[in-house]
């Protein structure tokens, strides 16, 4: 048997067993969703949002991309972010990263990574801006910090979308910034939480 065939196998198994569970999760599953999360997290495979949640479908509408980057040219994600909040009107929209991650190794080094140098570019300038905090760490230390600043600068991307602020003109919508560790299993609050704009140089505040 082919390795893409065995994820249908074990679709059937999955299926079979939520229904011994909860004979009508399928019928009231597909008659639309409700998510209360928008999660914007790595494309890496080892941070699936629902499995390190512990939630289950529909609950958190997922955005992934390498390295979480909130990138306000990102018309994919820009859309993701507007029917979250304008639509499915969901109350908390968490950025997640991850310690480990590939993109954000690749940008604190001078590799060529093909075209994915345009992408982790906004992470080189993040690695510039904190020189001079991550210079004094040693090297394991600096990787980990620079994880948590690159979720940091994406927390206030969203800050500054015109997505956000039109939308808290109207209503209250949080924004946190985590990280999760691979090594434990656990997520760390960074205690980056942002609900307006009062943090953000004037300059970015929008006459929205």
């Amino acid at each position: 048997m082919k390795d893409y065939n065995k994820l249908i196998e074990q679709n059937a198994e999955v299926v079979r067993k939520k229904l011994e569970s909860n004979s009508s999760f399928y019928d009231e599953l597909a008659k639309g969703q409700q998510p209360n999360f928008l999660w914007i997290g790595c494309s890496d495979s080892r941070v699936p949002a629902n499995e390190v949640t512990g939630t289950e479908a529909g609950d958190i509408f997922v955005h992934r991309n390498i390295a979480n980057l909130v990138n306000n040219t990102d018309l994919n994600l820009m859309s993701v972010i507007a029917y979250a909040v304008g639509v499915l009107k969901v109350d908390h929209v968490i950025v997640c990263g991850h310690y480990g991650c590939g993109g954000v190794q690749a940008a604190m080094s001078n590799a060529d990574v093909g075209i994915i140098n345009k992408w982790i570019r906004d992470i080189k300038n993040t690695y510039a801006r904190n020189w001079d905090e991550l210079k004094e760490l040693d090297d394991k230390a600096r990787f980990n910090r620079m994880v948590e600043l690159n979720v940091e600068e994406q927390v206030n991307n969203l800050a500054k979308s015109t997505i956000l602020q039109k939308e808290w003109k109207e209503r209250s919508v949080e924004i946190h910034g985590w990280v999760y560790d691979l090594g434990s299993g656990r997520i760390k609050d960074l205690g980056v939480d942002v609900s307006g704009t009062d943090h953000l140089p004037d300059v970015f505040k929008l006459d929205v």
